[in-house]
């Protein structure tokens, strides 16, 4: 009698291996607009802790890390705001496809 069966049979593990390799995927858009949503919402916070606590206000520091943001207008309010989304973004497209090009790559079979 002749054994027909595949030895080529999938392991579980291997197969979890794949499902988890999968998973530890960052998803850019996500990434990108939970990241920009977070700098936008700290700028704001940041702002309204400068009007209520003058004496610690934190604008010469937006002042350096915003082009055009000056204090305070609502034009420069909203310029500011886009701008620490848009920073959000810039890490998140170069963050986001470094670690999954690195955790892809620490998945390959033979790879410590």
């Amino acid at each position: 009698m002749t054994d027909t069966r595949s030895t080529t049979a999938l392991n579980p593990a291997d197969n979890l291996s794949m499902r988890y390799a999968k998973s530890r995927r960052i998803p850019i858009f996500a990434f990108g607009m939970s990241l920009g949503l977070f700098l936008a919402l700290t700028f704001t916070v940041c702002v309204v802790f400068d009007l209520l606590v003058p004496g610690q206000a934190m604008y010469q520091t937006w002042l350096q890390l915003l082009p055009g943001f000056t204090w305070l207008s609502w034009q420069s309010f909203l310029l500011g705001l886009a701008e620490s989304f848009a920073y959000g973004w810039y890490v998140a497209l170069i963050f986001a496809p470094l670690y999954n090009f690195f955790a892809a790559r620490g998945q390959q079979p033979g790879r410590p």
